[in-house]
């Protein structure tokens, strides 16, 4: 689940995106102050968009918010008080964690990537990896699936060269650090945090 609030640029309005859809399947019914947003095929909602936003809390931010508990239950209670009966439920753990590298093999149809085991704490993680510098044995940050990554992506499962892939092995510019190198690879982190810890 991703929230985006941005008074400036798009008005009084919070978007509230639980699935990505192709477009031409996306519908919507709108209640009150509130726009549900779902798939015209399976009617499975895939988003909310909130109008008025601010007359029902205080949303602060510009772009992405940071989920809290809190926010998710002011959500659900303004969906109920504009006539939905769906409650949102959203996984609030780290998206951005300590990974350990376990394994790491050759891509078989592709040089530059190598496809590597990841233990992220709570699992293990198959991760296809571009970067020249990534071997087994390294803490490395793993953006997580359902991550937002600074520039907004949004990192999904996904098939790279028809290698399932969950997951991505970052790199100091991918996170937006300062000061991050210009050069290709990831960033290593030295031994002493725990596997699975997060990373920010």
């Amino acid at each position: 689940m991703n929230v985006f609030y941005n008074r400036e640029g798009i008005g009084d309005t919070l978007l509230i995106q639980l699935k990505e859809i192709p477009a031409e399947n996306r519908t919507f019914e709108r209640k009150g102050d509130v726009a549900r947003i779902f798939d015209a095929t399976t009617n499975e909602t895939v988003g909310y968009n909130i109008f008025h936003a601010s007359t029902y809390g205080s949303f602060k931010g510009n772009g992405n918010l940071s989920l809290t508990e809190e926010m998710v239950e002011k959500i659900n209670e303004i969906l109920h008080q504009n006539g939905f009966s769906e409650k949102i439920e959203v996984d609030l753990s780290p998206k951005f964690v300590v990974g350990l590298v376990l394994e790491k093999e050759k891509h078989p149809n592709a040089d530059k990537l190598s496809i590597c085991k990841v233990d992220v704490g709570t699992e293990t993680l198959q991760i296809v990896c571009g970067a020249p510098n990534v071997a087994a044995g390294q803490k490395v940050v793993v953006a997580k699936v359902g991550a937002v990554m600074p520039n907004g992506m949004i990192i999904k499962d996904a098939e790279l060269r028809g290698v399932a892939s969950s997951g991505m092995i970052c790199s100091e510019k991918e996170l937006n650090l300062p000061n991050a190198p210009t050069e290709k690879g990831i960033l290593v982190l030295d031994d002493e945090r725990p596997v699975g810890s997060p990373f920010f």
